[in-house]
C-alpha cells in the first residue's frame, strides 16, 4: 500500500476523514455481474457505504480507464477497509470472478484547507 507523506486523517474538528473506493470496471458478462451487484448490498450496507459515482457518462482527458467508474465513500478509512475484507464482500466478490474486470484502489478522503481558503 502506498501512505502519502503528508496526510491529515482528520480535520480541526477531529472527525475523521472519510475512506473511498475507486473502481475502474469492464463487465464482460453482465447477467452474471449482476449477481456480484446484488450480493454487495450487504457488506455496503453493513460498513456505511454510499454511491457517489456509479457508471455515469464521463470524459477522458487523459490516460486509458476501464468503460465502467464507480466512487464508494465510507464514513472513514478504516470502514472501507473492513468492508473488503469482510466475509460479506468475499461472497460477492467470488460471484464477479471471470464476469468482469476491476482496478480498485482504497484511498484516504482529504479534511484539510481547500483552494481560496486561509
Amino acid at each position: 500500500m502506498v501512505e502519502p507523506t503528508r496526510r491529515r486523517a482528520r480535520d480541526e474538528g477531529g472527525k475523521m476523514a472519510k475512506g473511498y473506493w475507486v473502481a475502474f470496471i469492464d463487465v464482460q458478462d453482465p447477467e452474471g455481474y449482476e449477481a456480484y451487484r446484488r450480493a454487495n448490498a450487504a457488506a455496503f450496507a453493513k460498513y456505511g457505504a454510499r454511491f457517489l459515482v456509479r457508471g455515469g457518462r464521463f470524459e477522458v482527458p487523459e490516460g486509458s480507464p476501464r468503460s465502467r467508474v464507480v466512487v464508494i465513500e465510507f464514513p472513514s478509512l478504516e470502514a472501507a477497509r473492513a468492508c473488503y475484507s469482510s466475509p460479506e464482500y468475499a461472497a460477492a466478490k467470488a460471484l464477479r470472478q471471470g464476469k468482469s474486470t476491476i482496478d480498485l484502489v482504497i484511498v484516504e478522503g482529504y479534511e484539510g484547507p481547500q483552494p481560496g481558503e486561509a
